[in-house]
């Protein structure tokens, strides 16, 4: 059997997933990461067992011409140069959300991998999760008829915004919903308007709320806070709520999390993003690693996810982010 090689940029917690999720999928190999961190370069050898770890994408790449895809899990400011490398290099690249956080980065990837004719993925993993296909199933096939209005909420623990306020909330946590809402409503968002909870004085907000009109009328309110406590064991709540013309299609995560109460307390295990089970690694991680990894293997594009939505995400962000400064909508500036 052909196996696509594979390198990764970044190991922190979430590049070891994407260890993790390809080590899972037969027709892969993980040939090579690099980390700038000398403490993640030692766990990626020692207790990972990766057999060639360096310090940066560039030794990576030189080192190893035969690397057909690369996995870009550094922090999102650091995405931009290594993403090029890979590119100019010829490579298949995942980049994982957000793709950038500034627009013109996103545009130069997206040039760069029309230039080499290379397969460009934004690592909105969302789409690989059968509860959200479902819905864009449904409005596919026209179950739920043409889409009228949605609403996307997204709730973390609280002790997680100290890492993740490093980058304002619609790119660290609100990104998921508006990839979600793109693709949902099939159009392009003509109109923001956001307002934010600072709560402590900083960049980026606890709380956050946006209100998208999209030029076919489509309406969403997407909802992002970093305000569960901890004590309350629910990692993740999410809800989606989808209305139609011809019905109303919803689930709520946690409802559909696996409920453990013990000794401890309650606990909410999610199992549909990345999960060990019975020796096997699930999730949509490795539905989504596997979806590109197949696709590169057979050299065709995929169609599942768009790096050109993800370009329009990240338009729209920048807009939220000035809607929620000023407190006035924002009109966006679509390509």
């Amino acid at each position: 059997m052909k196996r696509v090689k594979v390198g990764i940029v970044g190991f922190g917690s979430w590049g070891a997933c994407h260890l993790e999720a390809y080590r899972a999928i037969p027709h892969v190999e993980v040939v090579a990461v690099c980390d700038a961190d000398p403490a993640r370069r030692v766990a990626a050898s020692d207790r990972h067992v990766v057999p060639h770890v360096y310090e940066n994408a560039g030794q990576l790449l030189d080192r190893h011409p035969d690397i057909e895809l690369v996995s870009i899990v550094t922090y999102e400011k650091n995405h931009l140069e290594s993403t090029m490398l890979a590119l100019r290099a010829r490579k298949a690249v995942i980049v994982e959300k957000p793709v950038a956080i500034d627009v013109e980065e996103a545009k130069a990837m997206q040039r760069a991998a029309t230039e080499s004719d290379a397969i460009l993925v934004p690592g909105h993993l969302l789409r690989f999760d059968p509860k959200y296909g479902e819905i864009r199933a449904m409005l596919e096939d026209g179950g739920l008829g043409k889409p009228i209005s949605m609403y996307l909420k997204r709730s973390r623990q609280s002790s997680l915004f100290q890492t993740y306020k490093r980058t304002h909330t619609v790119y660290e946590l609100m990104i998921h919903d508006l990839d979600q809402a793109i693709w949902y409503a099939g159009s392009r968002v003509k109109e923001v308007y956001a307002s934010g909870a600072f709560l402590n004085g900083g960049d980026s907000p606890e709380v956050l709320w946006a209100q998208l009109r999209f030029e076919n009328s489509v309406l969403a309110v997407l909802h992002s806070n970093w305000m569960t406590p901890d004590a309350a064991g629910i990692a993740i709540h999410d809800y989606t709520e989808v209305i139609g013309e011809r019905g109303i299609a919803h689930f709520d995560t946690h409802a559909a999390g696996i409920q453990w109460w013990g000794t401890r307390g309650r606990t909410t295990t999610d199992v549909s993003v990345h999960h060990h089970q019975g020796g096997r690694v699930v999730g949509a991680l490795k539905e989504q690693l596997s979806y590109v990894s197949q696709c590169v293997l057979e050299g065709v594009r995929p169609g599942i996810v768009s790096f050109d939505d993800a370009v329009h995400g990240i338009e729209v962000a920048a807009a939220i982010v000035a809607s929620a400064s000023s407190g006035r909508p924002v009109i966006v500036q679509n390509r």
